[in-house]
């Protein structure tokens, strides 16, 4: 884990052939958002697409690294004292043993807040 401590997994579990949700906890108290905002935290966009790699790999069992991203739309701002419970849902596709697809739709409650189709390349 790249931030340690920035969230737990409560439950990974496997829909179909290549989907899978994940439901994660953020740790409102993490340093990071002292600096991200004060006073009004909101948990960077980066970070979530970390989150997305690292499901990525576990569900995968390799190691990955972001070879490219399209359509990322950040779509509501997540603030982790109001909604530190989020659901994650991965959809992979095409992969050759080298490169993985993977769509992913981040919600909170019943709100959308990150839309990102990336590629992710094998280390």
């Amino acid at each position: 884990m790249l931030l340690q401590d920035f969230y737990s997994v409560q439950t990974l579990k496997q829909l179909d052939e290549q989907k899978y949700s994940a439901d994660i906890t953020l740790n409102k108290d993490h340093a990071i958002f002292k600096g991200h905002f004060p006073d009004k935290p909101v948990t960077p966009g980066v970070c979530m697409m970390q989150i997305v790699k690292e499901l990525s790999e576990q569900v995968l069992q390799r190691k990955l690294f972001m070879y490219k991203s399209s359509n990322v739309k950040f779509m509501a701002l997540i603030n982790p004292e109001v909604n530190a419970d989020l659901r994650l849902e991965l959809d992979f596709s095409g992969s050759d043993e080298s490169d993985y697809k993977v769509k992913n739709t981040t919600y909170f409650e019943d709100t959308v807040a990150l839309k990102l189709v990336c590629t992710f390349k094998v280390k």
